[in-house]
């Protein structure tokens, strides 16, 4: 068994993050298969949520860099870009997530943690300090 084998073995065989695909009660084999369409359903959104969001910074970035001054972005802008950026980034994670999960039923922990750190840097990097009540600024 070679590194990267090894790697996602120790990836896939989490304990407790796997769902059972196969099960004695036909009722809940048929839960599954339901649960297995709604990722499937799930992805495809996902997959429309990237496309629109690239969508969506192209236009954005489009919009601000014609607005006077031509061609020059302020800081303001280029945060509200990596904002932009960073949601599709997101949304790639999250695509990621869901296709592990239909390829080995298994929720892979790690990826998710790191999927929900992204989206917390996100809202610190897009943060506007101009926005904070003065109640809560420390003095």
């Amino acid at each position: 068994m070679n590194n990267d084998n090894a790697k996602d073995k120790d990836l896939f065989d989490e304990l407790g993050h796997g769902l059972a695909t196969k099960s004695e009660d036909p009722f809940m084999g048929f839960l599954h298969k339901i649960i297995h369409v709604a990722v499937k359903v799930l992805a495809v959104l996902m997959v429309a949520v990237m496309v629109w969001g690239i969508g969506d910074v192209v236009y954005v970035l489009y919009q601000r860099l014609m607005q006077p001054p031509f061609l020059l972005l302020s800081i303001s802008d280029i945060l509200a870009t990596f904002g932009a950026f960073l949601a599709v980034l997101i949304a790639i994670e999250i695509f990621i997530n869901i296709t592990l999960y239909l390829e080995s039923d298994i929720i892979p922990v790690k990826l998710v943690v790191a999927t929900a750190l992204m989206a917390i840097l996100r809202k610190v990097i897009i943060f506007d300090f101009k926005e904070v009540s003065p109640q809560f600024v420390m003095a």
